[in-house]
């Protein structure tokens, strides 16, 4: 908002593998409510519905809150999505959990022994990245691996998952957010505390060159932006 965009987070919370986020865009597309039929009950005795296409923060008590929640933040979002004209994708992981054979966006705190856990080939990674892109011409798509290390699962499993989203993509319109943290800062003064999550200052680098790949004219637009936002926000000592 600071650069002067017009910006809008997807409505279900983080998306963590391509298939779930070409799942999510399908709903932005079609701006179909959610039902009944998509309330799942949470695990660990947390009394919470959700779906297996939500983040658990838009966990409610019963069906009905969660669904009122979920469709109101869908209904914006479509109605955002089909006025804009540059998506950005941050692709965290290549490893799927499927329930029924179907792959969700969240666990949802159920039992493992409901999942088959796997890892996408490169070309599952490809392929869905060209039918997104195939199905929105008037969209400019930008793609890029997330730098924030995988929790939840050994060094090597992260490399994999990482590698395979790399090669996925390939081809595709890319920004190197995850080379700029681990081949060019290379410092774990760059990491927060927990040393999985880039520190502020990794995170302006990004930003930073994230807006130096702009093109020149939009460039010194969102800088003007990003000035008077600041001059804005600041408050003269009393």
């Amino acid at each position: 908002a600071d650069a002067g965009f017009e910006t809008m987070v997807n409505p279900f919370g983080p998306l963590y593998n391509p298939l779930s986020v070409e799942s999510a865009i399908k709903r932005l597309d079609s701006g179909r409510p959610f039902e009944l039929a998509d309330c799942v009950e949470m695990g660990a005795g947390a009394g919470l519905v959700c779906s297996w296409e939500h983040y658990t923060k838009f966990a409610r008590p019963t069906a009905d809150e969660f669904l009122a929640g979920a469709n109101a933040a869908l209904a914006e979002a479509s109605a955002f999505w089909h006025t804009a004209t540059r998506v950005i994708v941050v692709l965290y992981s290549a490893w799927v959990w499927e329930h029924d054979g179907r792959v969700v966006s969240n666990c949802l705190k159920r039992p493992a022994a409901e999942f088959t856990h796997r890892l996408l080939a490169p070309e599952e990674v490809k392929s869905a990245v060209g039918r997104i892109t195939a199905a929105h011409p008037d969209k400019q798509f930008l793609w890029m691996v997330c730098p924030i290390r995988q929790g939840g699962t050994n060094v090597r499993d992260n490399t994999l998952s990482k590698a395979t989203l790399q090669l996925g993509l390939a081809d595709a319109p890319y920004f190197p957010a995850f080379e700029i943290v681990h081949d060019e800062l290379r410092d774990y003064r760059f990491y927060a505390d927990d040393l999985a999550h880039p520190s502020p200052e990794a995170v302006q680098i990004i930003w930073d060159r994230l807006i130096d790949a702009a093109d020149p004219a939009e460039r010194e637009a969102i800088y003007e932006n990003e000035r008077r936002s600041k001059t804005l926000k600041h408050r003269p000592l009393r």
